[in-house]
């Protein structure tokens, strides 16, 4: 036995056992993993909410299932828990991940200190690029359809999303109207007048689009027409 502790003592680094890693390699791999795990499971997260989107907007809300959420995202259901209470809880994050950088957006814009009819090209731009031409219109067409069968996602959406949004166009046609570009307080009171174009194209195109396709950039510079008159003030 003494013979045999020391031959293995004695054996090179090349014949050791293939459960030894060599030196330092055991720690930077157990350094990697916490990483790769963390990557992995922000891959299925956003797996999850892409196949969500995918569901939701080819069923609306109620009809969903979250099997078929899992089914489409290639993850056991049980996944879906890891990340997200409930069906609701993931449309609610689905909320907030689509439309939280448009609101950061429309409020950079709102920061800028130039006549609001010079402004209004940089909003149809935020709104034509950022939405429109996104599957973020998606999300805004099932909170129109389903909010009122479901009004805590409706109430999830305007504090989210809703809210903010007027606050920031309120402030912006409040300091225009005290520069003297707007002629009446009127779109201070009803700034949901600035964002109606929007709305329509987004029924229109969920609707119509097939048979009268819109130019959304077009339709909201007539808009802006309309409200502000095409030599600024209104």
């Amino acid at each position: 036995m003494a013979r045999t502790a020391k031959h293995k003592a004695n054996r090179p680094a090349s014949e050791a056992s293939p459960r030894s890693a060599p030196s330092g390699s055991g720690s930077s791999a157990a350094g990697d993993r916490p990483g790769a795990r963390a990557k992995r499971s922000a891959e299925r997260r956003d797996a999850i909410l892409a196949a969500a989107l995918d569901e939701f907007a080819a069923r609306g809300f109620a009809a969903t299932r979250l099997d078929d959420v899992a089914r489409r995202a290639d993850v056991a259901k049980g996944t879906i828990y890891l990340h997200f209470a409930d069906k609701e809880t993931l449309f609610q994050e689905l909320i907030r991940m689509e439309l939280s950088p448009v609101v950061a957006a429309l409020e950079n814009v709102s920061h800028a200190d130039i006549p609001f009819r010079a402004m209004t090209g940089q909003l149809i731009e935020v709104f034509a690029r950022e939405i429109f031409e996104t599957r973020r219109k998606d999300v805004i067409r099932l909170v129109i359809t389903e909010g009122p069968r479901f009004p805590k996602l409706a109430e999830f959406y305007y504090r989210e999303v809703i809210s903010r949004v007027m606050e920031t166009i309120r402030t912006m046609l409040r300091r225009a109207h005290e520069r003297g570009e707007l002629k009446t307080d009127a779109l201070v009171r009803f700034p949901q007048l600035l964002a109606a174009p929007g709305i329509v194209a987004i029924i229109w195109s969920g609707l119509f689009d097939r048979f009268e396709p819109l130019d959304v950039r077009a339709l909201m510079r007539a808009h802006f027409d309309v409200l502000l008159g095409s030599g600024g003030a209104a």
